[in-house]
């Protein structure tokens, strides 16, 4: 994660949503998938995985509670 925020350096704090299918993933998160079809991925601005969860609803509230602004990505 980063490490000092600046307040005008807004586009560091954004965060992408995006659901994933399982079946894309390597085959020990799929292991770990329990039956899911379909996981939600946050990612950075660079592109740069920083979780994976379970439900759309839960990324935008990870996202929240770390204070980064999540976007979904269709």
């Amino acid at each position: 994660m980063h490490t000092a925020y600046q307040f005008n350096d807004v586009d560091s704090r954004i965060v992408y949503v995006k659901a994933v299918d399982v079946a894309d993933l390597p085959a020990e998160v799929q292991a770990g998938a329990d039956g899911r079809t379909q996981l939600y991925a946050v990612h950075d601005a660079a592109g740069e995985q920083l979780a994976l969860v379970s439900d759309r609803k839960m990324a935008f509230v990870l996202a929240r509670q770390h204070d980064y602004a999540p976007v979904p990505v269709h």
